[in-house]
């Protein structure tokens, strides 16, 4: 065998090797436990997703799945752990929609980039909030609403919990596209909110719709409407925002991602099998009973959603001078 043939033997055995080793890595994986990283404290919302569905996912994929918590600054810690995490599909994260579409805008300085440090595998529930108010605030629809903060403006007040929070993003959008004046009261947490909210120090607020059923369901409060495009299962007669104002839409969805660079079957292969998991009866009622909505989209709609997100709050942000506190 001559050098010459040799050399080319030589690079067609490689880019042969080279070209079956990827498929054989994914038909493998997974070999070992999984870590599922949520950067939210145990016991939260993220938590009641995840630790049921990965529970189920487990088994699917024949392996273990840890969920391990990692809280802290919005959910920044978690994520730039994971960013910076081997990837090969063992290393996960819980994303939401504040942290990885919202967070680019309101932070100088973010440790990770949402579009170049991640890949999206599937949004796996979509999260209305419903904008509540006072029993004895004689506003039952949007329209009134809006007729009436014109009519009165600055006499609306709506709290959240701080500044760049979703429910302090649903009422900033709201007053935008209503070319409306409302008051915005920022809280630290949703607890001292829903004491003044209920202790009338101010009109109404939005909240998740499994902590507003209870005050809902006892009259307590009023529903007004859902932040969604679509209506709320758990709601249904309560209309969408949207269907006054079209195109208003807040979505506190939940999501899984990986690092950057993970090969595109084994994601492929976590959305398949997260996305069936997502879409059982048993797992679809447990996440309806809690407010939420299954998705399970494909890794390109997730990757549009958040595209999308991120563009239409840093517009929002930009436009009423949002800081965070």
């Amino acid at each position: 065998m001559n050098s010459k043939f040799r050399t080319i033997f030589t690079i067609t055995m490689a880019i042969t090797l080279a070209f079956f080793s990827l498929p054989n890595r994914a038909q493998t994986y997974p070999s070992r436990t999984i870590t599922v990283v949520n950067p939210w404290p145990a016991g939260g919302v993220a938590d009641n997703i995840v630790r049921p569905v990965m529970l189920r996912l487990a088994t699917k994929l024949n392996t273990s799945i840890v969920v391990d918590n990692k809280p802290g600054a919005n959910g920044m810690i978690g994520a730039a752990f994971v960013a910076k995490a081997p990837p090969d599909g063992y290393t996960i994260y819980v994303a939401h929609v504040g942290t990885m579409a919202i967070s680019p805008a309101l932070v100088a300085k973010m440790p990770f980039d949402t579009l170049t440090d991640f890949v999206p595998i599937t949004q796996m529930v979509s999260g209305s909030l419903v904008l509540v108010i006072r029993k004895e605030i004689p506003i039952h629809t949007i329209p009134e609403l809006i007729a009436y903060a014109k009519a009165h403006p600055d006499q609306i007040s709506y709290g959240s919990s701080g500044n760049g929070s979703t429910n302090h993003l649903s009422g900033a959008l709201l007053s935008r596209m209503s070319n409306t004046s409302m008051l915005h009261v920022p809280y630290k947490g949703d607890v001292p909110l829903m004491a003044d909210l209920l202790g009338g120090q101010i009109s109404m607020g939005f909240m998740g719709l499994s902590a507003a059923m209870p005050y809902l369901n006892d009259g307590r409060l009023r529903g007004i409407a859902v932040t969604t495009l679509k209506r709320s299962a758990v709601l249904p007669n309560l209309p969408t925002i949207a269907e006054t104002l079209p195109g208003y839409e807040v979505n506190s969805w939940y999501g899984l991602m990986a690092p950057a660079g993970t090969p595109k079957p084994i994601v492929e292969l976590l959305h398949k099998e997260a996305a069936e998991t997502l879409n059982t009866p048993e797992i679809v009622a447990l996440l309806k009973q809690r407010g939420l909505e299954v998705v399970g989209s494909s890794p390109d709609q997730y990757t549009t959603k958040i595209k999308e997100d991120m563009s239409r709050w840093a517009t929002l942000i930009k436009a009423t001078g949002i800081k965070l506190e």
